[in-house]
């Protein structure tokens, strides 16, 4: 779970305009920082299978949200991914 200042810095950082909450660029961005911290997690406990599971939904769920991004406009797609350091 993210702490309130790292979400509202993220959605600043990745929002197309001004009340911008929901855009694929920002829902990604607050779906690799889950990402970091559950891979983290898991480095540590190693057996904890249920949240293996959820990282493994979340890392589909990002994977679909980038698709769709990359298939509405390309140049906002290739952007996120440099910014975020994702390869494809």
């Amino acid at each position: 779970m993210l702490d309130k200042n790292t979400k509202s810095k993220i959605i600043t950082e990745y929002s197309q305009g001004n009340g911008d909450t929901g855009s694929p660029e920002i829902q990604v961005a607050l779906l690799t920082e889950k990402i970091k911290k559950l891979t983290s997690h898991l480095k540590i406990h190693k057996k904890d299978n249920h949240s293996r599971r959820g990282l493994m939904q979340m890392v589909g769920k990002r994977r679909r949200l980038l698709n769709y991004l990359m298939k509405k406009d390309e140049k906002r797609y290739q952007g996120l991914i440099e910014k975020l350091g994702l390869s494809k």
